[in-house]
């Protein structure tokens, strides 16, 4: 039995100009799958406006081949085209799949911007309410555990400073010293010529106690802490444990809340000491090998230069940066949607929003209060 012969093109052109092209061999997917470039690149060649096309003398066509012949003719039959009526059929079928979609120009939506910031605006109004509604729940809780001493969860409160503030400790440590260390470094080389290295001291003993220490423990505390509050409220959402906190008549502000907020507010001011202390001996080291600064010199002219306030102004910096990512962790912990989605988005939305209050937190104090601590 005889076997077809490949895909292959003849083509000649008429005395009068018109280009003759036919077809022969098989056209499927079995022939055309390893040629597709060099059949595609032949068929543009004999391709012209008025060529006419032969396909009685093929021995197969299918789909493969005859969206080979499709896209080559643009997508519509040539006027000059013999086709046998079972192949032409196969073409119609593709004109019914593949049909030419006009292209236009969009016309430019002037709206688009102004949705988008009335969206923003919205969101933030949203988000900003229901913080200050979740924080009057708080005071309010408060005000009543004052009159009701009996009713502290002192347990829940433990937890949170143990989760918050002990185990943060290892990391706070290695950042904070890496920091100091670094931070020594870079401002060495600088003092050094300008003749000041003396001043080492002054510049990182403010910098660390006012400044960095507690916002570096607030940062790490924002995406470890914050986050874990977020997920751990956003799963009881998700396993309906928080519906049956409203049915038994429990609030959620009270019990799941408040304890953070206030464990919050004492554990992240200790971790604001613990990271000042790895920080100031990472600089020290620092200012040793760099400046050959020794560390009594250094530690006896710490307290000379840098006023106690200004250690205790970061302190008071990490409890109210630590009351604020316990209300927004929790805030957006409530707020999650019932779904594995909703979860992952929350904890998201957490992290950053806490990371950005933080930031702006920081700067509103560090202007308000640019006095407190500062040596005239």
């Amino acid at each position: 039995m005889a076997i077809a012969a490949a895909a292959s093109i003849n083509h000649r052109h008429a005395p009068d100009g018109t280009v003759h092209v036919e077809l022969v061999g098989r056209w499927n997917l079995r022939t055309t799958r390893e040629r597709t470039a060099e059949l595609l690149r032949e068929l543009a060649q004999v391709n012209s406006s008025g060529a006419h096309w032969d396909l009685s003398r093929l021995d197969d066509l299918d789909f493969a081949g005859a969206t080979l012949l499709w896209r080559t003719w643009a997508r519509r039959l040539p006027h000059e085209l013999v086709v046998r009526p079972d192949d032409e059929q196969i073409f119609r079928q593709l004109a019914a799949l593949l049909p030419e979609v006009p292209t236009r120009q969009l016309p430019i939506d002037w709206a688009s911007p102004l949705l988008i910031l009335g969206q923003a605006i919205h969101s933030f109004v949203t988000h900003a309410l229901g913080m200050v509604e979740l924080l009057g729940q708080i005071a309010l809780w408060s005000a009543r555990l004052i009159r009701r001493p009996a009713g502290v969860p002192f347990r829940e409160i433990s937890a949170a400073v143990f989760y918050s503030g002990a185990q943060a400790l290892p990391i706070t440590a290695l950042v904070g010293f890496l920091i100091g260390i670094v931070l020594s470094y870079l401002s060495a080389a600088q003092l050094r010529d300008l003749g000041a290295g003396f001043l080492i001291v002054n510049l990182l003993g403010v910098t660390i106690l006012r400044e960095l220490g507690p916002l570096l423990a607030a940062i790490l505390n924002a995406g470890r802490s914050g986050s874990a509050m977020t997920a751990e409220i956003g799963v009881m959402r998700v396993t309906d444990e928080l519906e049956a906190m409203d049915v038994l008549g429990i609030s959620a502000a009270q019990r799941l809340v408040l304890p953070r907020v206030l464990g919050q507010m004492i554990a992240l001011p200790l971790v604001v000491l613990w990271t000042d202390v790895l920080a100031v001996i990472g600089g020290m080291l620092g200012a040793k090998l760099q400046l050959g600064i020794a560390c009594g010199t250094f530690i006896h002219r710490l307290p000379q230069v840098v006023p106690l306030a200004s250690l205790w102004f970061g302190v008071f910096k990490g409890a109210v940066f630590g009351a604020l990512i316990a209300l927004i962790g929790c805030y957006f912990g409530l707020r999650i949607r019932p779904d594995t989605q909703g979860l992952a988005t929350g904890t998201t939305q957490s992290v950053v929003t806490a990371l950005t209050v933080v930031l702006l937190a920081d700067a509103l104090l560090a202007i308000l209060y640019a006095h407190i601590g500062m040596r005239s």
